[in-house]
């Protein structure tokens, strides 16, 4: 973990930490954070708060991840139509099993090179092999993995043991 300095700066380290804590913690607007630090008796500008969260943000980010530790052992992939200035995208992303994204890729196409670049960049980012990835049917995944060498892994039809909660009763779906 590294040690953030906030050497030359007027406010104390605890009120700074909290200014950009509660700026990505919760989607509030700058002016908000500012009221919010005026209540506990800070005194500050939207324009420091900024200042502070572009500074200080990605430094804090990186020590939270680091202290995070390793994502769990099984992988969830997916891709879902995205627009963006009106064209038609794919936006692909990985989630463990505790929903929390591990990484996303935008790319124009939904075949197997954007798997594959999926694959690896989740790979590359992680560290370490799942023990299983659960995918939908496409079969771009399948493609990918093969050439990866992990298709032992590959658990394709990411539906199974789902159920649905409508009006209070659970409702297993038809297609399971």
């Amino acid at each position: 973990m590294q040690p953030i300095s906030f050497k030359r700066h007027r406010f104390p380290p605890d009120a700074i930490r909290l200014a950009v804590w509660l700026c990505y913690r919760f989607t509030t607007s700058l002016r908000d954070v500012e009221e919010m630090l005026a209540e506990r008796g800070i005194g500050t500008t939207y324009e420091t708060v900024r200042c502070w969260a572009n500074k200080f943000g990605p430094a804090i980010a990186a020590n939270i991840r680091k202290r995070r530790g390793r994502a769990d052992n099984v992988w969830h992939l997916d891709e879902m139509v995205v627009r963006i200035r009106g064209k038609r995208m794919f936006m692909w992303r990985a989630v463990d099993k505790e929903g929390e994204v591990l990484d996303m890729l935008v790319q124009k196409r939904r075949n197997k090179a954007a798997a594959l670049k999926l694959l690896k960049k989740l790979l590359k980012n992680q560290g370490f092999v799942p023990d299983a990835i659960v995918t939908d049917g496409l079969a771009s995944y399948g493609a990918a993995m093969k050439e990866l060498g992990c298709k032992a892994l590959h658990k394709p039809g990411g539906l199974s043991g789902i159920s649905c909660v409508a009006g209070g009763l659970n409702i297993t779906p038809p297609w399971l």
